[in-house]
């Protein structure tokens, strides 16, 4: 799966520095898409950087079990280049823990 994250840092308030497997880097910003009650603690600076990465879902999750689906994070703009921000970004796939664990069940 070339979506796979294969490392991931907090480097700002709601900003990761992510690799990919496939070796694209990407320093993506995450604030339009921390709504809803499960992402409400990742807008503390402080909890969002509390961020790790999952290897067996290979995304990143947070200690409340919010995650995001690796192929959205993949798709996101590289603020380290000023991209613009697509669209679309409001439909981004979120992964919920219930899908994340149909997820890893197969």
């Amino acid at each position: 799966m070339r979506w796979r994250i294969v490392k991931a840092d907090a480097c700002g308030p709601h900003l990761l520095e992510l690799a990919f497997k496939d070796g694209r880097r990407r320093r993506v910003d995450l604030l339009p898409l921390l709504d809803g009650p499960i992402f409400e603690p990742l807008r503390d600076p402080a909890y969002f950087a509390r961020v790790m990465l999952d290897p067996v879902a290979g995304t990143v999750v947070w200690p409340n079990g919010a995650d995001l689906a690796p192929e959205t994070l993949y798709e996101l703009p590289d603020e380290a280049h000023g991209h613009r921000k697509p669209a679309a970004l409001g439909r981004a796939r979120r992964r919920t823990p219930r899908a994340r664990v149909r997820a890893s069940l197969g």
